[in-house]
């Protein structure tokens, strides 16, 4: 069985997912190969595809003139196109927006040619729904690490936009220009997908199945749930002491776990964690933040940022450094941080949304707030410290190890597979 996964990049939420399956996949002895747009890692069997690169007459004579223009300072920068004019005008905090149509054909790819099955993961700007879906003669697998493949262009259906005074969500309402570019996006999807036959979606969590099933057109297309697997070997509890002692933290401290990136997305809901934690009264409470470093964070005495991680070893020791981990995102799939940390044996609070709901049993092996605002994340942090969850730290790992294991991932994708190959 000769399988291919398709993904945009090699890193990144969706990227490390991909990848990770890629390996479990190549354990089992899986002829797989990943193809990728943007390369960065040097993954085994991963290879680059590169775009056509072909440009119509029309698009060499803009260039040219572009380029005359600008030496003679009649124009600093190139005039948007309409796709670029209507990303502009969406608002601050909103997530990326990507369209249905790509400069690559991964049909022409020789890795192509060879599988016998193509897993799609993510793949916005990589995919082109028309090209693609005409060409493709094999079956294909879609993993769906967000709702982008079944909406008009948006990566989640984002309903809110920002926080309000209350420390509440503020609900978003769409323009009429939003609400026609949605229509006219998912048209283009609907249209493509309309003749096939050979498409079975993957979710992550109940909740994006639910979704998908509810989603009109695309409902019609069977679906099947497989959590991400993680490699147990590297996110595993570390000692508390040493780990604090790597990362210079003092053993007397109440540490609060939090992964910073993206915070100006409002979907992330640092704006929530950060209204939150200025609450909490125990000066004993620090937060211990990882990724980019920026002074949208708060800045005073309990705050400690280390800055991006990309080692995986490391990484599983800020999670074992911590007492607990807090994702504030205010609509997620199945983020990988919350698998790590559970296999990690670290508690994790969270909003009712999402994958969430599926990782975090509450008051076991974390806490789930009763609804989306700042009050509500402020007292599960403090009632964490007053009263933990049920679940010892080996008790927690041990859970999360039956569910989220590389190698139960890569199992259950391999029987999928061969299902839909028919094969024994």
């Amino acid at each position: 069985m000769k399988v291919l996964i398709v993904n945009t990049y090699d890193t990144g939420g969706a990227g490390k997912a991909s990848a990770r399956l890629h390996m479990g996949l190549l354990d089992a002895n899986i002829d797989s190969k990943l193809l990728l747009a943007v390369k960065n890692n040097d993954f085994p069997e991963s290879f680059l595809l590169r775009p056509k690169g072909r440009k119509t007459f029309i698009q060499k004579i803009e260039n040219k003139l572009f380029k005359i223009l600008k030496e003679f300072k009649i124009v600093k920068t190139r005039r948007k196109n309409k796709k670029e004019r209507f990303v502009a005008k969406r608002s601050t905090g909103l997530e990326l927006y990507t369209y249905p149509d790509s400069n690559f054909d991964i049909t022409a790819s020789d890795l192509y040619k060879e599988a016998d099955l193509i897993n799609l993961h993510w793949v916005s700007n990589f995919l082109d729904y028309k090209q693609f879906f005409t060409k493709n003669t094999k079956p294909v697998v879609w993993t769906l690490h967000d709702m982008n493949p079944f909406s008009g262009g948006e990566h989640y259906k984002e309903t809110f936009l920002g926080i309000n005074d209350q420390g509440k969500p503020i609900n978003r309402q769409l323009s009429t220009l939003e609400k026609e570019q949605f229509k006219s996006i998912l048209k283009i999807k609907t249209e493509a997908l309309e003749p096939v036959e050979n498409l079975h979606f993957v979710t992550l969590c109940h909740w994006m199945t639910n979704e998908i099933k509810q989603s009109g057109f695309f409902s019609k297309f069977p679906v099947t749930c497989i959590p991400n697997g993680i490699n147990t070997t590297i996110f595993k509890p570390r000692h508390k002491e040493y780990s604090r002692d790597l990362l210079q933290l003092s053993c007397s401290k109440k540490v609060v776990l939090f992964v910073a990136d993206s915070i100006s997305n409002h979907r992330k809901g640092y704006a929530f964690l950060k209204r939150a934690f200025n609450l909490i009264e125990d000066e004993n409470i620090i937060l211990l933040a990882i990724g980019a470093k920026t002074n949208l964070l708060m800045n005073n005495n309990k705050v400690v940022e280390l800055g991006h991680i990309k080692n995986e070893q490391l990484l599983s020791v800020a999670y074992s450094a911590a007492d607990v981990f807090v994702i504030p995102s205010l609509m997620d799939n199945l983020p990988n941080t919350v698998l790590e940390a559970l296999l990690c044996g670290t508690p994790v609070i969270g909003f009712p949304v999402g994958g969430i709901r599926d990782m975090i049993q509450n008051g076991k092996n974390g806490l789930i707030t009763n609804t989306i605002s700042v009050a509500a994340l402020s007292q599960a942090i403090n009632a964490f410290f007053k009263t933990g969850v049920q679940l010892t730290s080996e008790e927690i790992r041990q859970d999360a190890l039956t569910k989220y294991d590389q190698k139960i991932q890569a199992n259950n994708y391999i029987e999928l597979f061969k299902k839909i190959l028919k094969k024994p």
